[in-house]
């Protein structure tokens, strides 16, 4: 089987899911893993595509210019063998949230943290929630706590943003489920 990334993102409507994998569906593609969500206005969705047959972007010829005549934009990128393969990532999963007023460098300066501690972080969501008078900044992340790092570690790694940002970060670390 073929890999594929396929990303599209565009001005948000109503049936967007429905039309993309009514493609991929009459294409004979698997979705192996996706993503989607609205990020201000607009949409934006990442799959790994499967086919058995595909080896090359050309082999979907113009099964996308659908999308694209309704003003989104389509990118399709063929995927090394192992790149649609969930990483064996090992060790604790700890949710990170922080709330605050907006500002620049949240995200940078959180990621940064984390990152000289080799902390893999897996999925990132921000948002403004609250009234346009007063804006409160959200932001969530999960992460991989490696072998040595823990919870209480990742807290105090967090105590200088905490003062330096005035904002609220919480760390807490999520049970494994398995299925």
């Amino acid at each position: 089987m073929n890999h594929f990334a396929l990303t599209i993102v565009g001005r948000d409507r109503p049936g967007i899911v429905s039309q993309v994998t009514e493609i991929l569906f009459d294409l004979g593609c698997n979705i192996a893993d996706s993503s989607c969500s609205i990020l201000g206005g607009q949409f934006a969705m990442i799959l790994i595509l499967g086919h058995a047959e595909f080896n090359c972007r050309e082999s979907f010829g113009n099964a996308f210019k659908p999308l694209e005549e309704a003003d989104l934009t389509i990118a399709l990128r063929v995927l090394k063998p192992g790149g649609e393969i969930h990483p064996a990532l090992e060790g604790e999963i700890c949710m990170v949230s922080v709330y605050g007023a907006d500002q620049p460098g949240i995200v940078y300066r959180v990621a940064k943290i984390l990152g000289e501690k080799q902390i893999n972080i897996t999925d990132l969501n921000t948002k403004l929630v609250g009234s346009e008078e007063r804006p409160v900044y959200v932001m969530i992340l999960e992460a991989v706590l490696p072998a040595g790092i823990s919870e209480q570690d990742v807290n105090v790694l967090m105590n200088p943003l905490r003062e330096q940002l005035q904002v609220d970060i919480s760390v807490r670390t999520i049970p494994t489920v398995e299925l």
